[in-house]
């Protein structure tokens, strides 16, 4: 194949042989009888006009007209749920690459979610958009098959018009495929553009940059609408001429036949059989636009497999080892975020992950449970790299709880046990330790209430996300700021039934207190570990308490002194 669009397309095809096959035989049938038809209205009409009008040719007209018209109903069904099918398919190949390539994803989320959407509907539209350029074939040879019996003089007028075809269908592709495939990137770029702003919705409002935002959204429509036009501009073009061509061709053809009548080459039947063969003959002129349907699923095809082939991880082949939960970085590198850290995270230790904004603190997160792969270096989980682990087990293995937490799922209980098999005294414990619990019995249905219409706080969110962290009851459990919203007395609460609640426990906060809780403090500076102590060793440090200047509390723990730490990011002495 030319490229891998038009390789996943083939296997669109191929996948559902069945369906496609069908569609096939209906398209045939349907074309056939099509060809047929004039022939047979021809025969009636001569017998009605000879004054002795035969039944049995009325009865096959009727026929073959029945015939066209069920088949044509058919393909209209099976046009319908084939690229249902496709469209299906190729979304859940789509959105299991997504999920594996999950946060190392270069594609925006707007620009993912238009092909998941669009591309793949459109793509879906193959078997389709083929039938139909086919049977237009079919339709055009056959009708100067048709015509050379009738009279060789017909079909080669109608021939000579062909060219004229074959030049506008020519020029419409070449000038319509460029600016599908521009119009599809566009809208994608767009679409991540709204919803970036959308996410971030409050901080524009609260910052007064509505217009900033709203030029940077729409920055890209000059160029979604010259593309837009160039589309619209190639298919006008083509419709008026192809709109001129056939009554030109119809026209000289049925002058040509009257010259047949004349010298009695040609009865009346044949006349009109011959202008429905030509009406037939043009068929692929007629369908033209089609060409512009297979340019965008030829392109929505590209952007697709532009997702398929991005890497990622392969499966696992290795079981999680029995293990404490230790956790070693070595040399981990993510351009842009971390640089070469070393790190291990002892089993059943309490590691806090410090740092100003920028420094790495969320990418160092996301690769000590394998959301993202470094682009160097590896991470190990009690002794055995994670890339080479079952994924289900990883991943029963470390949870994670969130900042801001997608809650999925129809009920509270179900966005609690979401991924899990936990049942209903599992998801209370766990909201109990989250000390969100008394939340969800007061809710009308309790556990059962429905998640669309249960309002939460940021802080209530928060504490469902860590519930649902804490039922899988995992070796590891990674904190990102998911307590952030809650008061320091209810997080100390909640971090003392955490401790209970998994082997291993880290987690970013930009809270002296939570930092002073933990056994470790890991302080990244510029994507690099600067320190790895406790919290009370680093406080001597200016710079160490200048990241939590104007967090929201500056609790200083009682000093502790009989530890020697030593940064394995530096290798200095703290």
């Amino acid at each position: 194949m030319s490229n891998p669009g038009e390789a996943l397309l083939v296997d669109a095809l191929k996948r559902d042989r069945a369906r496609v096959g069908l569609l096939l035989l209906c398209t045939a049938v349907s074309t056939a009888a099509g060809l047929v038809l004039p022939g047979a209205l021809a025969a009636a009409v001569d017998s009605a006009i000879a004054g002795a009008l035969s039944w049995p040719k009325v009865a096959w007209f009727f026929a073959v007209g029945a015939g066209e018209i069920a088949t044509s109903v058919l393909t209209v069904l099976l046009t319908a749920t084939t690229t249902a099918a496709a469209s299906a398919w190729l979304r859940r190949r789509l959105a299991d690459r997504l999920l594996a390539l999950g946060s190392r994803s270069d594609f925006a989320a707007g620009d993912a979610l238009s092909r998941l959407t669009g591309d793949c509907a459109n793509a879906g539209a193959i078997a389709p958009t083929l039938m139909q350029l086919g049977s237009a074939v079919v339709f055009s040879v056959g009708a100067v098959a048709l015509l050379t019996a009738l009279d060789w003089r017909l079909a080669v007028v109608f021939v000579a018009s062909v060219p004229v075809a074959l030049v506008i269908a020519r020029s419409h592709m070449r000038f319509t495929a460029d600016d599908v495939l521009a119009y599809q990137r566009v809208s994608g770029e767009l679409s991540a553009r709204l919803l970036d702003a959308l996410r971030g919705l409050r901080t524009i409002a609260a910052s007064g940059t509505a217009d900033r935002e709203t030029r940077r959204v729409l920055e890209p429509l000059p160029r979604l609408g010259a593309a837009g036009t160039g589309i619209w501009r190639t298919q006008a073009k083509m419709v008026w001429r192809a709109a001129l061509l056939l009554p030109a061709v119809e026209v000289t053809v049925l002058l040509a036949a009257g010259f047949g009548v004349q010298a009695g080459r040609l009865s009346a039947g044949q006349v009109l059989a011959a202008l429905g063969y030509v009406a037939l003959g043009m068929t692929l002129v007629s369908r033209i636009p089609l060409l512009t349907t297979l340019a965008r699923i030829s392109s929505c095809a590209r952007r697709i497999a532009e997702v398929l082939d991005a890497w990622a991880p392969g499966p696992g082949t290795r079981g999680v080892p029995p293990g404490p939960g230790t956790v070693e970085l070595w040399g981990v590198t993510v351009p842009g975020a971390l640089d070469g850290v070393d790190l291990i995270v002892p089993g059943g230790s309490s590691v806090a992950v410090v740092g100003r904004s920028g420094s790495g603190k969320s990418v160092l997160l996301a690769v000590l449970g394998g959301l993202q792969a470094p682009e160097r270096g590896q991470v190990l989980l009690d002794g055995v790299p994670i890339g080479e682990l079952y994924a289900d087990e990883l991943h029963a293995a470390i949870a994670y709880a969130f900042e801001r937490p997608a809650l999925l799922g129809t009920t509270v209980a179900d966005a609690v046990s979401y991924g899990t098999v936990a049942d209903d005294d599992e998801v209370a414990a766990a909201c109990r330790a989250a000390q969100v619990h008394d939340l969800v019995v007061r809710l009308p249905d309790g556990y059962h209430n429905a998640l669309r219409e249960t309002p939460l706080s940021g802080g209530e969110a928060q504490r469902l996300g860590l519930a649902r962290a804490i039922v899988r009851r995992p070796r590891v459990l990674i904190t990102d700021d998911a307590t952030a919203s809650l008061d320091t007395v209810t997080e100390s609460i909640v971090d003392s039934a955490v401790r209970g609640a998994a082997a291993t426990r880290v987690s970013v906060t930009h809270r002296a207190v939570t930092a002073g809780r933990a056994d470790l403090v890991a302080w990244l500076d510029n994507g690099r570990i600067r320190a790895l102590a406790p919290h009370a060793v680093l406080w001597a440090d200016p710079d160490y308490r200048a990241v939590f200047e104007g967090a929201d509390d500056g609790e200083i723990p009682a000093m502790r002194t009989d530890h020697e730490w030593v940064s394995r990011g530096t290798q200095e002495k703290v």
